[in-house]
């Protein structure tokens, strides 16, 4: 359990029964998403103490009429991953197919400990998931690791790409290569792209891109040139302004990086309009994008390369010194559970 700053500490309760639509997983394996070390050194604010950790993977123990995105009933013994939200599913917003946006929406990994979900994080022996938490099967194929991304940093990417549009013969700018970018790079090129232009302050990730089909600019020096779809990843105002400044007409940008404030972006109107292009926003995804997550992952997985991506394994009660490591290299550690 999290108590704050880098303390953790493991503790023991009864495991829950399974209320209506419930499901209670029993998880094998977990990853160190970016946002966990923001929210562990101060960057980003959560309840605590709590059980942290949103990227996971899991065999069902027992559910209580528990359903699959596809509509089929959960059943135990199937080895599952899912949706970082839980939604109500009848507010307006709900209605709308914005589930991620629920006006009473929680999230895994993001809920009090002594509130009504206190197993609500991948930091921990078992999950329990609720009513209206997206669940999809994974296939024995896909190594623990791996999988696990499918929750959080691969469906995010298949929600900003359904954003972003049809991108066969588009030329495409992904800015920041952390795992969201790397991922991007690699499902644009599987979506047709004609050319993908990486930016990442980070030389060493432009390797990694090559390997995937971009061509590697530098956010120092480089120009990324026009686009017809820009995809902003990193959070940073500079990657923003830039993603948005090479759109030309017609393009659209999707900005997916910016969870935290980081200041205005200046825009000017009549630019967009005589321009005809698009500026939109994701945050977070909706049930059928992890299962695309999934069917992307088994598909095309072995293409990325998870042995410069994924460190570790660690054991669980290793998590404190891994929060404590000033020398982080790999985008995701993976956890044991």
């Amino acid at each position: 359990m999290w108590r704050g700053g880098r303390d953790f500490d493991t503790v023991e309760i009864p495991l829950p029964e399974p209320g209506p639509g419930e499901t209670l997983v029993r998880l094998t394996a977990a990853t160190v998403c970016g946002s966990d070390r923001h929210t562990v050194n101060g960057r980003r604010e959560a309840p605590c103490p709590s059980v942290l950790g949103h990227e996971g993977v899991g065999v069902v123990v027992s559910t209580n009429g528990g359903h699959l995105v596809d509509g089929s009933p959960v059943s135990p013994g199937t080895r599952v991953v899912f949706g970082v939200a839980r939604s109500c599913g009848r507010c307006e917003i709900c209605m709308r197919g914005l589930t991620a946006k629920c006006t009473s929406v929680q999230k895994v990994g993001h809920e009090s400990f002594e509130s009504d979900w206190p197993l609500s994080g991948t930091y921990a022996s078992h999950i329990l998931l609720r009513e209206g938490q997206a669940v999809v099967p994974v296939p024995s194929s896909l190594d623990d690791g791996v999988a696990a991304t499918a929750g959080c940093a691969v469906a995010t990417v298949m929600a900003v790409l359904e954003r972003a549009g049809d991108l066969s013969g588009r030329r495409v700018l992904v800015n920041g290569l952390g795992m969201l970018g790397l991922v991007a790079v690699a499902a644009a090129r599987r979506r047709g792209a004609a050319a993908i232009i990486a930016v990442d302050p980070n030389a060493a990730r432009f390797g990694l891109a090559q390997g995937l089909g971009a061509t590697p600019v530098s956010s120092e020096t480089g120009d990324a040139g026009t686009v017809d779809v820009s995809l902003e990843l990193s959070g940073s105002p500079t990657g923003t302004r830039s993603c948005i400044d090479a759109l030309g007409i017609g393009g659209t940008a999707v900005l997916a990086g910016s969870v935290s404030p980081v200041g205005a972006t200046e825009v000017d109107p009549e630019w967009i309009v005589r321009g005809w292009r698009t500026i939109t926003g994701v945050h977070n995804y909706e049930p059928r994008h992890l299962q695309e997550a999934v069917e992307f992952l088994e598909s095309v997985g072995d293409d990325i390369p998870w042995k410069d991506i994924l460190d570790g394994p660690i054991m669980a009660d290793q998590l404190a010194e891994e929060f404590r490591r000033n020398d982080v290299q790999r985008l995701r550690t993976v956890v044991r559970m």
